[in-house]
């Protein structure tokens, strides 16, 4: 590869006291991310991730966002080395000059992303209750009183990444829903309990040996730990949607995550932090639809499905996860 992106890993890796530029004999760009440049380098026998945030998200719809939010990312990334050892990739410096990072390259024939088993009907529950107690881990390391926050100061790139894109953004395409989901934009951005990944996306996961690898944590923050719960549950009723005929299963994952996950909340009682993600859960359903980052898997008969489960939910919320799963199970057969 030649060009900026060959230039600036170049710069990288030598920054950060990898190689020389010269050694570089590969600059690979790496597809599926909206919001970066990625890259694997190769060099002296050796193979490097490397990261750089863009200002203008790769969608359809104007989505601006800082590039200083790969410093965040790196930072969430070393809590969750220390925090759940493996459930992150090895790092090897951030550049603030140049605002990207290397990492771990991670491939080999005992790696799939999850998203791909979840597409193609691989078992979901064991990946689901292992993503679920990682979360749950960093939940509440970041919930101590003791933690270090000063990194994750990002209430503004979070609502620029998150809150207007999803919610507000959907909310006026919904008019009739438009105050329901300004309530739970307002709740997201004067929330501060824990580090929250901001990202907990099947296709942001990696399964090495089956243990799962969180990556792209550019949204980090300290925030609800709502969002991260309901952000993942939300990838599985979707898939759960498209895919009927594995519905069952992926209905289960929903109720393995929540067990795997509930034993880890010590910051607040956990039936208040219930009620939050199953009234967030059909709102980031919708914007999944209708928001600045529609998934690409479903089609417009699904949408049309996904929109007659969450319009009911956004308007009259329940409070339980298992009450949630259980309207999605009676939508139904969808294509």
């Amino acid at each position: 590869m030649t060009g900026p992106l060959n230039t600036r890993c170049c710069a990288l890796i030598e920054e950060l006291g990898l190689g020389r530029a010269a050694d570089v004999v590969a600059v690979t760009g790496l597809a599926g991310g909206v919001a970066s440049d990625i890259a694997r380098v190769d060099l002296n026998g050796q193979s490097f991730c490397v990261k750089f945030a863009l200002p203008k998200l790769r969608v359809a719809a104007d989505w601006f966002a800082p590039v200083h939010r790969s410093k965040a990312e790196y930072a969430w990334l070393q809590v969750a080395g220390r925090v759940a050892p493996g459930a992150a990739p090895r790092l090897f410096g951030y550049s603030e000059h140049l605002q990207g990072f290397a990492m771990e390259y991670i491939a080999g024939p005992d790696v799939q992303l999850w998203k791909t088993l979840l597409l193609s009907g691989g078992d979901p529950v064991d990946a689901a209750s292992r993503v679920a107690d990682i979360l749950g881990r960093i939940h509440a390391a970041g919930s101590d009183p003791g933690f270090d926050r000063m990194a994750f100061d990002n209430a503004a790139d979070f609502h620029a990444l998150r809150v207007e894109p999803y919610l507000l953004f959907t909310a006026q395409r919904h008019p009739g829903l438009a105050q329901r989901l300004r309530a739970l934009a307002s709740r997201l951005d004067h929330s501060a309990l824990t580090l929250v990944h901001g990202d907990v996306s099947p296709k942001n996961i990696l399964l090495r040996g089956g243990q799962p690898v969180l990556l792209d944590a550019e949204c980090a923050t300290m925030g609800d730990p709502c969002f991260d719960v309901a952000f993942c549950i939300n990838h599985l009723l979707l898939k759960s949607v498209h895919l009927p005929q594995w519905r069952a299963g992926l209905l289960g994952a929903v109720a393995a995550f929540w067990q795997a996950y509930q034993g880890h909340v010590c910051w607040e009682p956990v039936q208040g932090l219930e009620s939050r993600v199953a009234a967030l859960v059909p709102a980031l359903m919708l914007a999944r639809i209708d928001g600045k980052s529609p998934v690409e898997y479903l089609a417009d008969r699904a949408k049309a499905a996904v929109r007659t489960l969450a319009i009911p939910l956004i308007a009259d919320p329940v409070d339980r996860l298992d009450d949630l799963v259980a309207h999605v199970l009676s939508g139904g057969p969808v294509p």
